[in-house]
This record gives C-alpha cells, sequence and structure tokens, in this order.
C-alpha cells in the first residue's frame, strides 16, 4: 500500500489545507490515502520519519533532501529501502514484488 505524508518543509511546495492538498492531488489520479501535513526533518519531524530516517539514512545525512522521497517498509515494520525524490514508483516495483514474496513465503 502506499500511504503519502504531504510536508511544506520544500521551498513551501504544500502550502494548502488539507482539503486543498487533496483537490491537488485528485487532479494526478492520486488514489492512496494520504495524511495529514507534516514536518519530516528538524525538531518537530513526525515520529515516523524520526524511525524511517533512523532506519535508513543516507550518505549525506538522514535528513530528507526533497519532496517524493520513498521508503518501503515490510508487513513487519522492518524499512526495507529507501529512495530519493527522483525515482518513480515504477521503478521499485521489483523490489516491493520482491518483498511481497518474502513476506509470504515466510507466513
Amino acid at each position: 500500500m502506499v500511504l503519502g505524508f504531504p510536508c511544506n518543509q520544500f521551498g513551501g511546495q504544500e502550502p494548502g489545507s488539507p482539503e486543498e492538498i487533496k483537490a491537488f492531488t485528485d487532479g494526478y489520479g492520486v488514489s492512496f490515502p494520504l495524511f495529514s501535513k507534516i514536518d519530516v526533518n528538524g525538531p518537530n519531524a513526525h515520529p515516523l520519519y524520526v524511525y524511517l530516517k533512523k532506519m535508513k539514512g543516507e550518505l549525506l545525512g538522514n535528513d530528507i533532501k526533497w519532496n517524493f522521497a520513498k521508503f518501503l517498509v515490510g508487513r513487519d515494520g522492518e524499512v526495507l529501502s529507501r529512495y530519493g525524490p527522483p525515482t518513480s514508483p515504477s521503478d521499485i516495483e521489483k523490489d516491493i514484488l520482491d518483498a511481497l514474496a518474502k513476506s509470504a513465503l515466510a507466513k
């Protein structure tokens, strides 16, 4: 399942209200759940992102560098991979399918 967490920490690109954000993403055919706007970096970073960044840091520091960073999380909560903004969801399809197959084998 894809989950979206809007954030306005990157050049003020997400200044809208939840309703405005939803209307904007609807124009792009977004069908996955969108959560309330959060901070992903700094002292007010949401605990989920504190955890994700701790589990899968980056070479140049753990902070999220720009919008559309992605994390692949297993069914058990293990953070399997981290992807930068230029990586499209279709580019990680193989990783997702591999994670689902491993999860099915573990049952």
